[in-house]
Parts: C-alpha cells; sequence; structure tokens
C-alpha cells in the first residue's frame, strides 16, 4: 500500500474550511453590522460613501500578497472562516483606544521604513526592515483566535513561522524568554481615554517561553485574508499564537529580544490576577469575572449571529503544544 501524506489539521488551504458560497454577503452582512450598532463609529467616516467605499475602507493601504504556491495552512475546524470586513472592523488595538471599533483611529500608524530588532542573549543580532521579512517563505495558515473576553474568529493569516527568527538568531543557552516589544509613540498610539496612558505600562509587552516560540504553530503575520496586514491587525508584523488568549500576540512589533529571566508584559503587569503570563486558553480556568467554558463565534452566519459554541483546551491545538505544559 502506498504512503499517503495526511495534512495536519493547519495545512488545509482556505478553500477547504469554508466553501466559497457560504462567505458574508457583503451588503447583507454590512445592513446586519449597522443594525447591530457594531460600526456605528465607522458611519462617520463613511457618511453617504457608496457601499464598496465603506467595506474597503478598513483595508486603506494594504497591498495582495502572494504566498508560495504550495498550499499553506492552518483549519478552524467546525467554525467557518470569519468575514475579513468583521475581523477588519472589531478589533483591540489599546494603543489606539479601549474599544472594539478603532480600526479608523489605528490608521494613524506609521508603517515608513519599519524595523524590527532582534537582539538580546542571541550570536545573530540583525535588524530587519519590511522586505527583509518578507523575504521568508511566506504560507497561509487559517486558525482559530480566541480572546480572553471569550469571544472567537477564524483568521486565514499569512507569515512565516517564529522558528525562522529563532534559528537565524540562535539564541544563547541561558535565554529562556523572547519579549515582543510594540511600536509606541505617545503622539501617536494615545491608547484609551480611561485611564490616561501615562499610567500604563506602554509600550506593550509580550513574551513567551523560548520552547514556546519554536513551536511549528507559533507564527508571524505579515498579512491576512490575501493582502498585507491593515493597520488595526497590528501591521506589519505581529505574532500569532493560536492557543493563547488574543492579547499575548503582540501587534505592530519593533523588537524582539530574547532574554535570561521572565519578563513584565503589559496586562500581567496592570492585573496580574486576570491575565496570567502563560494564558492559554483553558476552559476550566475560569477568568475573575467570567466563565471561560463558552465562546461567542463572532459574526457566524449571514444574519451576524454570536454563536455559543464549548471552549476546547488550548483552543483547539492540545496534540501540538499539551507537551509545552506536561
Amino acid at each position: 500500500m502506498p504512503f499517503i501524506h495526511l495534512p495536519q489539521p493547519w495545512q488545509l488551504s482556505e478553500r477547504e474550511v469554508t466553501p466559497e458560497s457560504a462567505f458574508l454577503n457583503r451588503r447583507r452582512f454590512l445592513k446586519g453590522l449597522i443594525g447591530a450598532g457594531v460600526i456605528g463609529s465607522a458611519l462617520p467616516l463613511v457618511g453617504c460613501q457608496k457601499e464598496i467605499a465603506a467595506k474597503d475602507a478598513p483595508f486603506a493601504g494594504t497591498t495582495a500578497l502572494k504566498v508560495p504556491a504550495n498550499p499553506a495552512f492552518v483549519s478552524g475546524g467546525d467554525r467557518p472562516l470569519t468575514s475579513d470586513f468583521l475581523a477588519g472592523t472589531y478589533n483591540n488595538f489599546y494603543e489606539f483606544g479601549g474599544n472594539k471599533h478603532i480600526w479608523q483611529d489605528a490608521q494613524a500608524l506609521p508603517l515608513d521604513n519599519w524595523k524590527v530588532e532582534v537582539t538580546g542573549l542571541v550570536k545573530n543580532p540583525k535588524t530587519y526592515d519590511i522586505d527583509d521579512l518578507l523575504k521568508f517563505p511566506l504560507e497561509e495558515r487559517i486558525y482559530r483566535f480566541r480572546c480572553v473576553e471569550a469571544w472567537a474568529m477564524v483568521v486565514p493569516w499569512i507569515g512565516f513561522p517564529m522558528n525562522a527568527i529563532l534559528k537565524a538568531a540562535e539564541p544563547a543557552s541561558e535565554a529562556k524568554f523572547v519579549r515582543f516589544i510594540s511600536y509606541y509613540n505617545p503622539q501617536i498610539t494615545k491608547g484609551p481615554s480611561f485611564p490616561p496612558s501615562q499610567f500604563l505600562p506602554f509600550p506593550y509587552v509580550e513574551a513567551l517561553r523560548v520552547e514556546e516560540m519554536a513551536n511549528d504553530l507559533a507564527f508571524f503575520a505579515v498579512g491576512n485574508y490575501g493582502r498585507t496586514l491593515p493597520k488595526q491587525h497590528g501591521a506589519p508584523i505581529r505574532a500569532v499564537i493560536p492557543w493563547k488568549y488574543g492579547f499575548k500576540g503582540a501587534k505592530s512589533i519593533v523588537k524582539i529580544e530574547f532574554v535570561a529571566d521572565q519578563p513584565a508584559t503589559f496586562w500581567n503587569t496592570i492585573s496580574p490576577g486576570e491575565y496570567k503570563f502563560e494564558s492559554n486558553v483553558e476552559p476550566d480556568v475560569s477568568h475573575p469575572r467570567w466563565s471561560q467554558k463558552q465562546e461567542r463565534l463572532v459574526g457566524e452566519g449571514e444574519d451576524f449571529n454570536w454563536k455559543e459554541m464549548p471552549s476546547t483546551i488550548y483552543n483547539g491545538y492540545g496534540e501540538y503544544v499539551a507537551d509545552l505544559y506536561a
């Protein structure tokens, strides 16, 4: 009997997750968003413009990003792909505000001459520009996305495994953690109106253990939905760690630093009782203010339903990451 290669769950093309006929119709979807009050903050920008302008506005400044011909991949399992419009207009990006509809404010993020410094306890420190990052072998991966607030999406990311940076940097044996530092300029990334930014531990910092970074699922995204990352998604490069809560995925990264000791991180510093350092998706570990046993799948179906679904340990990726926490 010949050997047959069965792809891993993340080795499924976008077409295999959701058929095109099931994608949200933009006209009905936009109508549903307005009726639900979800894009109320976007209406001043849209005004009386044609609907096509409204649906394209969240992707301003992005360009088509073609991945190599070989399929690449990740499965949302029993969850359909989230509409690009919904994923582009319902976001957390605390540097630009505390509400979910900050995509307009996030357009202030400057991307010119972007640099990402890889530094710390490494043999090969290096500073990458955007062109350097796009030279890594890119692939599409369709991952579940789970927010600590108990809402969820399924997003097709384009990027490369984190272990590509790990291998290039060659961290020293004493490097046990890696921290990701996001862009911060108090004149641009003004943060939420309350509490004022001067009382918050900006810049935004997140971190992993080095062995977590080395896991095949850990990903640096430089695009999604077939285009470069919109600014509200963390352009030009962000971390995507699908078995953890979404706040672990630092956006708009400017520095990747390998360190010996567990670093302070943004939300864990603000409220360590609510936001643990590891913050894996664990249904039986409740947030102090709500249960994590259920999640609300954002915008599932053409009628903008928030479908309640049971949460799964490690967001459904336990087979691939559970040994990290044995």
